[in-house]
C-alpha cells in the first residue's frame, strides 16, 4: 500500500497540540511520536505508542483503520487524565489561483 498517495492527514493530541496538516502519513506519525516522547508517560504507554507509531509497517496500519473507520483515536492517559490522540484524512484544500505572470513576459 501506498501510504504516501492517500493524501494529507491531520493529527493532534487533544488539549496538548494543535491540530497539524502533513501531507505524508509517515511524518505525522513522525510528529506524533515526537510530541509523545517529551511527555510523562508511563513506560508501558510509551512502549505501545513507539510500536504503534514507528514500526516498519506503521503508516500502512494507520491508513488501514483511517480507511476502514475513517479516522483513528487512541487513548492517552496524563496526570490521572485521558487524552485523544487523533489520526484524519485531512478535508479538501480549495484550489488556489495560479500564481500571476509576470508582466511582459509570456509563459
Amino acid at each position: 500500500m501506498n501510504t504516501d498517495a492517500q493524501g494529507p492527514v491531520i493529527v493532534e493530541i487533544e488539549d496538548i497540540t494543535a491540530p497539524a496538516r502533513f501531507q505524508h502519513l509517515p511524518d505525522a506519525l513522525a510528529a506524533l511520536w515526537d510530541a509523545l516522547c517529551v511527555l510523562p508517560v508511563s513506560e508501558f504507554q510509551a512502549g505501545a505508542f513507539k510500536y504503534f507509531l514507528t514500526r516498519p509497517n506503521a503508516a500502512d496500519q494507520v491508513r488501514y483503520f483511517l480507511d476502514l473507520d475513517g479516522r483513528l483515536d487512541l487513548t492517552l492517559r496524563l496526570a490521572d487524565r485521558l487524552h485523544r490522540v487523533s489520526v484524519h484524512p485531512a478535508p479538501q484544500e480549495p484550489p488556489g489561483n495560479p500564481p500571476p505572470t509576470p508582466t511582459g513576459r509570456s509563459r
